[in-house]
């Protein structure tokens, strides 16, 4: 399945259905990660249940410590 990823074009497989699925295959593990999916800003406890269609539009915003 195609989704447009932080502004890139990615295919999917299609046994990912869920933006946890999607962070977990993404290997995305930042302590703190922002997730909004078709210009919807989710709050953590609703990754679980945001559902992957194909074209959907997901955008990630890690946040990087530093100094």
């Amino acid at each position: 399945m195609k989704l447009q990823i932080n502004g890139a074009e990615m295919e999917i497989p299609k046994t990912i259905k869920n933006i946890t699925q999607l962070i977990d295959h993404l290997k995305l593990n930042s302590p703190v990660i922002i997730v909004e999916h078709n210009d919807v800003i989710l709050p953590k406890e609703d990754l679980d249940d945001a559902m992957l269609t194909a074209g959907d539009k997901v955008e990630f915003v890690q946040f990087v410590g530093g100094g």
